[in-house]
């Protein structure tokens, strides 16, 4: 029987209608392979929607995202909104986007493909086999504390203030989802603050390291954040799943992805209790390549396979998506931010082109 799925699509701004629409096609076709249908509809949001309407986040695009199965995002913001205030430049929407829908867990993976082993700024002997998970905590901390702001003091000194706050039930629910996906990996769990300094970092060493009894299949340690920062560079195989705070994740994450070679290559999925996810590549949205059919569309379509993954329960389908993914490196192709000797450079419609072609011989 035909299953359906309501899919919204945002591909914001730069580069993210060109890799958006690959993801698309990508889509359809594994769709029509595995008796899938995908109704998609596309909703402005970041530089896009404030052109349109002033607003990085309209609210008919939050309600089209909660009415859907699945979000599927490609990229926002642009040198040419860097000036705005901050509650009307394009990260606003996309913060409010993650806070609208209640999404508090990011999964970011960072595998190295043999394909790409040599892209890498490290050692081969360093990064081969390299397969990481990190899992950030995604509406509370830093980005989110209260109070914030630039306050001017009674001196007439102004004084930048943000809050690091979390509650014992943000670090219970990210603490679970991260223990949760351990168990389906490599069973080791490193979870990293900075208790040594930090009075929230202690409460969340402390959540987490009670959560631990529930689950004794899985290895718990501890790590500071610099010095996880450290470790991650100096032996990265290490790691199997990290879980960490918003802030800490958001540099860590960044990390991770350049163990890879290209943080071109790399999906991401945001997570809530219930209702849709969202599924987006971890890089921006490169305006001064946009338009130019440079771009590298393999992190949007492996973003799509995890919305199959995680967000619809088609595992079959997302294996498909990352096999012809594997296929077209196989086979040498390369867009300009993973080229190397010896490979053939595409653009963003001919590698499009080849995944399709992998796709079809896949079925």
């Amino acid at each position: 029987m035909t299953q359906q799925y309501r899919i919204t699509l945002l591909p914001g701004d730069g580069i993210g209608p060109e890799i958006i629409a690959i993801a698309t096609q990508s889509l359809k076709t594994v769709g029509a392979q595995l008796d899938l249908t995908f109704e998609f509809q596309e909703a402005l949001i970041g530089g896009a929607a404030i052109e349109a309407t002033g607003n990085p986040l309209p609210e008919e695009t939050l309600q089209t995202c909660r009415d859907s199965d699945a979000v599927l995002l490609a990229a926002i913001g642009g040198y040419k909104w860097d000036s705005l205030p901050r509650n009307l430049r394009p990260e606003t929407g996309l913060l409010g986007l993650r806070a609208g829908l209640e999404l508090f867990a990011n999964l970011r993976p960072a595998q190295i493909l043999p394909q790409l082993i040599d892209a890498s700024s490290l050692k081969r002997e360093l990064v081969e086999g390299v397969d990481i998970m990190v899992v950030r905590e995604l509406t509370g901390g830093a980005y989110f504390g209260q109070p914030k702001g630039i306050f001017e003091t009674e001196t007439g000194v102004k004084r930048g203030v943000n809050t690091i706050a979390y509650t014992e039930p943000e670090i219970d629910r990210i603490g679970r989802v991260a223990f949760e996906t351990a168990q389906k990996r490599g069973g080791r769990l490193c979870s990293v603050d900075k208790a040594n300094v930090l009075e929230v970092s202690q409460l969340w060493r402390d959540r987490i390291s009670a959560l631990a009894e529930d689950y004794p299949d899985v290895e718990l340690s501890h790590l500071y954040v610099d010095n996880a920062a450290m470790q991650l560079v100096r032996a990265p195989k290490q790691f199997d799943t990290i879980v960490t705070s918003n802030l800490f994740g958001d540099i860590l994450s960044d990390i991770a992805a350049m163990l890879t070679g290209s943080i071109g290559m790399l999906p991401s999925a945001s997570l809530g209790a219930s209702g849709p996810g969202v599924f987006e590549p971890v890089h921006g949205s490169a305006p001064d390549i946009a338009g130019q059919d440079l771009a590298n569309p393999l992190a949007q379509v492996l973003s799509a396979a995890m919305m199959l993954r995680y967000g619809l329960n088609q595992p079959t389908a997302a294996d498909r998506l990352e096999q012809a993914v594997l296929g077209v490196l196989e086979q040498g192709y390369r867009t300009g931010d993973i080229q190397s000797p010896g490979t053939t450079l595409v653009g963003c419609k001919e590698m499009g082109d080849a995944l399709m072609q992998q796709l079809d011989s896949i079925a």
